[in-house]
Order: structure tokens, then sequence, then C-alpha cells
């Protein structure tokens, strides 16, 4: 129930957000439609690139057990997601009315997801039985990812954090509730400026409701289970998927940024 209730005021929130961001003078004017394919690539794209949060969160909710510890992982990690959406959609809004900056930004949100990519694939071979099909369909796209974030590593690594590389100790309620804010909001700036290229084609609203209600899916199935919940986020066929779903969408950016490019120059 607290998921759901903060799922549906997070939504109501970015609802005000967007039209106290259309007041300002911008070129082109948000419109919060509610489309269904807009929710379901939202839905989806976020369950995909939260294997390292759902992993982290499990073991999170698996040290500190109760109701009263579980509110405040699931309130912290449900409020940290939103600031961090909206934040995103905050930058991006008064970015896209500076071309070059828009571009600069494409380019970082695009090697985030080329770096996504690489770490969805990866996984995808450890789960899979060597030799097998997949995994010599899957190589040659590894191969060539490693190389591409190996020579931008030194940015993306600033960009993007692993949560699954930070330890926790024993927590009070008001620390655990921040502290189950803080990994979420990162990864949430993280995620969300990583799919910056799909806006100009679905609507903003419509993919952050899907953000949203796929945060909420995913507490209440750690809350149920966290085991079976990690088990089911890192079935190979979801990562291959996801794996291959980033690169079109990092292509898809840069194929906007030229675009873009040509406009100014």
């Amino acid at each position: 129930m607290v998921a759901v209730l903060t799922c549906f005021f997070l939504i109501g929130i970015v609802f005000l957000l967007l039209h106290l961001l259309n007041l300002f003078p911008i070129k082109d004017k948000i419109v919060p439609l509610v489309r269904v394919t807009d929710i379901l690539v939202g839905l989806t794209i976020y369950l995909k690139t939260s294997i390292d949060f759902a992993i982290f969160i499990g073991n999170l909710m698996k040290k500190y057990t109760g109701i009263k510890n579980r509110i405040a992982i699931e309130t912290g990690t449900a409020f940290g997601n939103g600031v961090g959406t909206m934040l995103v959609l905050i930058i991006w809004t008064f970015f896209k009315e500076v071309p070059l900056l828009m571009a600069v930004m494409i380019i970082l949100a695009s090697l985030v997801l080329l770096l996504l990519a690489e770490e969805s694939l990866f996984d995808f071979l450890q789960e899979i039985p060597s030799p097998s099909l997949g995994q010599k369909i899957i190589k040659p796209f590894l191969f060539i990812l490693k190389r591409i974030n190996k020579i931008f590593s030194p940015i993306t690594r600033l960009i993007l954090p692993h949560a699954k590389n930070k330890s926790f100790s024993s927590l009070s309620f008001p620390k655990l509730l921040l502290f189950s804010f803080s990994i979420p909001f990162i990864l949430g700036l993280d995620d969300f400026a990583g799919y910056i290229p799909l806006f100009s084609i679905i609507n903003i609203f419509g993919f952050a409701i899907g953000v949203f209600l796929g945060h909420m899916i995913l507490n209440i199935a750690l809350f149920a289970s966290p085991s079976t919940t990690i088990k089911i986020v890192r079935l190979p066929i979801i990562l291959a998927f996801g794996g291959l779903a980033f690169i079109a969408i990092a292509l898809w950016g840069f194929y906007d940024v030229s675009d873009l490019l040509l406009t100014i120059f």
C-alpha cells in the first residue's frame, strides 16, 4: 500500500512540475499525455535497468527486516527515484532550448547506455552455458562495446555509479530512510538521463509514469520475496534483450546529435 500511494503521489508531482515548466518561455511546451505505449516503454526499460538496484535493495531488505524498516526502504527508494527523475526532466527542458548543450547531454546519455549495454550482455554470458548459440551471437557485440567503453571510461565512470559495490552497516530508521533515498536518486539520474534520446519520439509524462510504476512493482516484488525477484530480473532473455535495446537507443541518440549539429552549423 505504501509503494502504491507513493507512486501515485509522485505521478501527481510530475504532472504539476510539467505545468510549472510550461510557464517558462520555452519553444516546445510539454503536453502531459497518457498513452499506453509510452507507459509500457518506461515500465519495461526501467525494470531492465534496475538489476543492480534490485540486488542491492534486496540485500538491504534481508538485513533490515520488519514492517518499519521495509516502509523506510520503500518510501526512501521511491522518493529517491522520483526526485532524480524530476531533476533530469528539469535539465532536459531547458537544455533542449540550446541545441549545442542538448547535443552534449545526448552524447553523454548515449555513452551511459553503451556502458549499461556492456554490463547487461556480460551478465547474460555469465547466466548461460558455454558454448552456446547465444554466446556466439552476443560475444561480438560485447567485444566491440568493451573497446568503445574503454575509450570513454574516464567520463562514464564519473557519471554511472555502481550501487552493488556499496556496503552498509547498522542504520537507524531515519538513516535507513536517507540511505534508501540516495541509491535510486543517483540511479534515477543516470537511468532517466540515458533515455533522453527517446524523448523525441515518446511522451515524457507517460514515460515517467512507466518509470514510477516499474519502481512500484519492483518494490512490491522485493518486499514479497527479494531472492525470487533478483532471479527474475537476471533471466538471460531479459539481460540480452535489455543490452541490445540499450545499444539501439544509444545509436538513435547519436543520430539525433548529428541532426542537431546540422541545424547548428
